[in-house]
């Protein structure tokens, strides 16, 4: 997807770090509007190429005062003011914008994190004439305030301790909130932001998924010569699969489908999804054998990185071999490999190339994007890279992909590899494994609270426990069981089990598995963990 194509007009993020950049993204698209995120330290160049109506600077973890902190470059705001393009500064946003004016920012004197209660004093844009006198709670994250603003600019709101909540100067289109309107701990920061896209912006809500398949399908037949053939990875999962299907119905039999059993499947995954493909999908796909392949370059190795990048290199090495056969078939060797990759694998791997992003940190590489080797043969087509796990969904539902495909709980490209702690040859790890996941996600099913989850696994933990069953003692393996809610994979919560629930479903493992004697449950949310253990 090609932003400068996108049918509707693009409110633009400049991210300076902040934890829920992520989060205003995702709230502006769930307002049929359509919205990027790139760095902060973009070049001047790089952001009006993007044409956007509205461009948002994030929060950060950084301070204006310290010499090395992010700014967008010289001549933004001259550029924004002449072009009417609408500026809003968020949190560090703000302060950056005070600061570049010629206001001045100080240390607060008391510092506002979490829950504040703000006060509206006066007839504004951002919150409008029937607000004022009005209080609201919001959600703060600030060490730095303003303390005198720019020539033009006016304060709208303030925090219960007095510090400046809101400002504005409308008639040069520039905006700011101290506070995150896009987390949910802000029960009107969604009403402030609708009002600010629609009533201060004049923002159209006109992206709709339709049109991003349109362009999909456009952008896919453009990058692809009539006479070229692609070969797509299928993982079984729903990005790899709905990212098939769209490149079949742009190029029809010249994409040629793999999946490859790599010895890191869950339970009779293998038939189960190859009986998918045919059946429902009616996608034309091969299963390479290859799981003597990966489990001996992976025999010994416990770091969860490594195990990433080895699995990635196996992956380009099969799809390499399966281009040259079809080359040897098809008298054409086939240029491009499409992969499900979607925005938030992106985010949390590394830096997307040529973005320029400096202040976000590599959470995990994903085999995907952090994993892939440099010298890879075929080029990469990833329809999905600017969308999140609901669009992608709904683009799906679009392509008539069956509803309980898409409503499958999300399966990590290096499969059991990242959920069995430690080296997955050791002993039978990957079997016990699967028995575990199948009964929990079985258990889960029967309950009728798959929908209700996000995502839902066990895990394999490289440590033993005294136990006694059957009278006996035993010294046996522990597994974890993980759920979680999400919206977008992004942030989590875990999933909150009714212990009737669970001591049911522990006492199926520790009975049907042998060499189980204990379950434990993960209760940590995302932040400060991952969903994935590794």
């Amino acid at each position: 997807m090609d932003p400068k194509e996108v049918k509707s007009e693009l409110v633009l993020i400049l991210d300076y770090g902040s934890q829920y950049t992520h989060l205003i993204t995702r709230r502006i698209r769930s307002l049929s509007v359509f919205s990027l995120c790139i760095s902060g330290t973009s070049s001047l160049s790089a952001i009006t190429a993007l044409n956007p109506s509205v461009v948002i600077l994030s929060g950060g973890p950084h301070s204006v005062h310290t010499p090395d902190s992010p700014s967008f470059p010289d001549g933004f705001l001259d550029w924004a003011q002449s072009n009417g393009v609408v500026v809003l500064g968020i949190c560090y946003g703000l302060q950056l914008l005070v600061q570049r004016l010629g206001g001045e920012v100080r240390v607060g004197h008391t510092q506002e994190y979490g829950r504040m209660e703000i006060h509206v004093d006066k007839p504004s844009d951002l919150f409008g004439n029937d607000k004022v006198g009005s209080k609201q709670v919001v959600w703060m994250s600030h060490g730095d305030e303003a303390a005198v603003l720019p020539p033009g600019f006016q304060v709208v709101a303030r925090s219960q301790q007095g510090a400046v909540a809101a400002i504005e100067n409308p008639s040069r289109k520039f905006y700011g909130l101290q506070y995150h309107p896009e987390v949910t701990h802000a029960p009107e920061g969604m009403e402030t932001l609708k009002r600010f896209l629609f009533d201060v912006c004049k923002v159209a809500a006109e992206w709709k998924m339709e049109d991003v398949m349109e362009e999909e399908i456009k952008v896919i037949k453009e990058t692809v010569g009539p006479d070229e053939h692609v070969i797509c990875a299928l993982s079984g999962g729903v990005d790899s699969t709905v990212a098939a299907t769209l490149v079949h119905k742009a190029i029809g039999d010249r994409l040629h489908c793999v999946f490859v059993d790599n010895g890191l499947l869950r339970y009779k995954e293998r038939e189960r999804v190859m009986g998918t493909f045919e059946k429902d999908l009616h996608l034309p796909v091969v299963c390479v054998d290859a799981v003597d392949q990966f489990l001996s370059k992976l025999k010994g190795v416990t770091d969860p990185e490594m195990k990433r990048k080895i699995i990635g290199k196996e992956f380009i090495c099969i799809f390499d071999a399966f281009a040259h056969e079809l080359e040897q078939k098809l008298g054409k060797k086939p240029s491009y490999l499409v992969q499900g990759t979607l925005y938030p694998d992106v985010i949390e791997s590394c830096p997307p190339p040529g973005s320029g992003r400096t202040h976000s940190h590599t959470i995990k590489s994903h085999h995907n994007v952090g994993g892939l080797p440099k010298d890879m043969k075929l080029k990469l087509i990833e329809p999905l890279k600017l969308l999140f796990k609901d669009e992608v969904r709904q683009l799906g539902k679009i392509l008539n992909v069956p509803e309980g495909f898409l409503k499958r709980h999300p399966f990590p490209g290096p499969g059991l590899a990242v959920r069995v702690l430690g080296d997955v040859t050791e002993g039978d790890a990957l079997e016990i494994l699967r028995q575990v996941d199948e009964i929990f996600i079985q258990s889960i099913k029967d309950a009728g609270l798959y929908d209700e989850i996000w995502q839902a696994f066990a895990v394999f933990l490289p440590i033993r426990s005294v136990g006694v069953q059957g009278d006996q003692r035993t010294h046996s393996h522990v597994v974890a069981l993980r759920a979680v809610t999400s919206q977008d994979g992004m942030t989590a919560d875990w999933y909150y089990f009714e212990h009737k629930f669970l001591d049911d479903v522990a006492r199926k493992i520790c009975n049907g598995v042998r060499g189980v004697n204990r379950v434990v449950q993960d209760i940590t949310s995302k932040p400060p963990s991952t969903i994935e253990w590794e």
